[in-house]
């Protein structure tokens, strides 16, 4: 029998490594822009044409390559950061593996220009489907200039199953946020099919967040600091308004590297217990710095997942340290009185014993006597009332199920109550249901604007004085791609000046306290593929605008024809999404309970 296997030609083997590193152009871009700061560069610019798919450049000004390096640097596992093995385990810099460019210039055509400072001449380097094409000696300005050109070109099946140009230049945005985010010392700069995307100074980290994310969340910025011997944890947290339901401004940092955790991101989410809304995120910019022999980044093709030698502690010192800061700045009660056992094992590491005579750090402790409830005899009371109120209703349900017209003023009393936690019980013939009245609302307003949306464009209501909406570059780009579709819907904008969005009328129906809020809620969104979908996505955000919560019903008359409003629908169990607008009270149930 013959042989069957074979060496693949390196031209193959080349695309198919490729495929670990570059996935889309924004894998391109995060390794040129690694590339750029390990150079020292303190300015660097970053130029895209069609979501990069055709183009993607990055010019810095560091300190260039040599002739021979500029060679080498496109050799498969060539690498200045590496010289052994112990090396991988305390890496410091951006990129390391060696793969990068080889891996980019075996799946486009690329063309570097790189001088050294102190040099006369640079060097000019054509390579195409990771063939080398030629090299020249070449006048250059000083730093490098990389252009990757026709992404994927010889290698079609890959091309095609790059996403439309708004979904890619989301990702290219991403990690160009990531890494400027990281380093806020140095200048960056983005143009996107020659329109110019964020131009970001030099400053504090504080200003380099507001650079990119808009002037609206700085006062919603809580600072982060803790440092502690092995580890030192900085950075912002967003105030409970300023979290979101979609993952978006939530970004983890080591040592200047963007890196994924869920379960990091779970300490932070701990650390805002009950101050968020059921589905809401915060929004956190935290930066970790610890020796880098205790992480360990080398366990990801795109080094975006970080091992950490002490992950439970930090953990502890996440939550702990945002918790202490939020009580700080009175977003949340300042005493904790359910201790962290955790922290004991943060400050046993950072203040270890000294033998037999110096003993551990031991924290104050705080005695309180948890049997003691002043409150005990008040629950007794609320006891006896609650069983005589589910004794009441039983009654009202086992009585004669004569029809009874739930609408008549005499009758309606004793079929209708508002409870503490904003649900209303409601007798309807012989059954007692728990109502939303939220949901029930917001299905009312949705049908009475379709019947509405039917009769034409929505009316104007012309502003007295103008409304000033401060985007970010990502806002802004995106109401570029919607401003054709708001006059009809009733709203008239201009961009003043910068980024500054100006609205002078809004539709009728919405208040002008709620406009910033609907605006941001439109730009959230990821992309608008078609006029139809922005006009559902609109629409749905502008049902839950005019839409009220259960809580904001509080007076009767207002819940009884809400539900006369709701029985001319039929009454319907369900909104569309699935979500139970009332429920049937199991009295009998109830009553087995006491």
């Amino acid at each position: 029998m013959s042989d069957i296997i074979q060496l693949l030609p390196d031209h193959v083997a080349n695309q198919i490594a490729a495929g670990e590193v570059v996935q889309r152009p924004a894998s391109i871009v995060k390794e040129l822009l690694e590339n750029a700061i390990d150079a020292d560069a303190s300015k660097i610019e970053l130029i895209i044409r069609d979501a990069g798919k055709n183009l993607i450049q990055v010019v810095d000004d560091g300190k260039g390559m040599s002739e021979t390096d500029a060679r080498l640097a496109f050799e498969r596992h060539a690498t200045s950061k590496i010289r052994g093995t112990e090396d991988i385990f305390k890496i410091s810099t951006k990129g390391f593996r060696g793969e990068a460019l080889a891996s980019i210039a075996a799946v486009s055509q690329v063309e570097l220009k790189t001088k050294q400072r102190d040099s006369a001449l640079g060097t000019n380097i054509y390579i195409e489907g990771g063939v080398f094409q030629f090299q020249d000696p070449a006048q250059t300005a000083e730093g490098s200039n990389f252009l990757v050109k026709n992404l994927f070109y010889n290698v079609p099946a890959r091309r095609k199953f790059l996403k439309n140009n708004n979904i890619e230049f989301r990702h290219v945005i991403d990690e160009f946020q990531r890494v400027a985010l990281a380093h806020e010392n140095l200048e960056f700069s983005m143009f996107h099919d020659d329109e110019p995307v964020f131009r970001l100074r030099k400053g504090s980290q504080m200003q380099r967040i507001v650079d990119i994310f808009g002037r609206k969340l700085q006062p919603q910025l809580i600072p982060i600091k803790e440092d502690i011997l092995w580890c030192r944890l900085h950075g912002f947290v967003a105030k409970p308004e300023g979290a979101k339901k979609t993952r978006g401004e939530q970004f983890l940092f080591v040592n200047g590297r963007y890196f994924k955790s869920p379960y990091f991101n779970k300490a932070v989410q701990e650390a805002f217990e009950g101050l968020l809304l059921p589905g809401y995120i915060p929004t956190f910019f935290l930066f970790l710095e610890l020796d880098p022999e205790k992480i360990d980044v080398n366990i990801h093709p795109q080094k975006t997942e970080v091992k950490f030698e002490d992950e439970h502690l930090i953990f502890a010192l996440l939550r702990s340290t945002i918790k202490r800061s939020l009580g700080i700045y009175n977003v949340a009660p300042s005493l904790d009185f359910e201790r962290d056992p955790q922290l004991d094992e943060i400050m046993q590491k950072t203040f270890p014993s000294k033998g037999n005579n110096g003993g551990s750090f031991k924290m104050p402790e705080i005695i309180v006597d948890k049997d003691y409830n002043p409150f005990l005899e008040e629950r007794e009371v609320k006891k006896v009332e609650i069983q005589n109120l589910a004794e009441m209703y039983h009654q009202n349900i086992a009585a004669e199920p004569s029809k009874i017209n739930l609408f008549e003023e005499e009758d309606f009393d004793e079929d209708l109550m508002r409870l503490p936690n904003g649900y209303w019980l409601f007798n309807k013939g012989d059954r007692t249901l728990m109502l939303d009245l939220g949901r029930m609302h917001r299905l009312v307003v949705s049908e009475n604007n379709k019947s509405t949306s039917k009769k034409g464009s929505t009316n104007s209501h012309a502003l007295l004085f103008s409304l000033e909406y401060h985007m970010n570059e990502i806002e802004k780009n995106k109401y570029r791609s919607i401003k054709k579709y708001l006059p009809e819907l009733g709203f008239e904008t201009s961009i003043a000046h910068e980024n500054v969005l100006r609205i002078d009328a809004v539709p009728e129906g919405l208040k002008e306290t709620q406009v910033m809020k609907f605006l941001e809620n439109l730009f959230e969104i990821l992309e608008y593929k078609t006029e139809e979908e922005f006009m559902q996505f609109y629409q749905n955000q502008w049902n839950k605008m005019q839409s009220k919560s259960r809580f904001d019903f509080i007076y009767k008359a207002d819940a009884e024809q809400l539900i006369k409003d709701f029985t001319a629908l039929g009454f319907p169990e369900f909104l569309p999404n699935g979500k139970r607008c009332f429920y049937e009270v199991p009295f009998n149930d109830i009553k087995n309970k006491f």
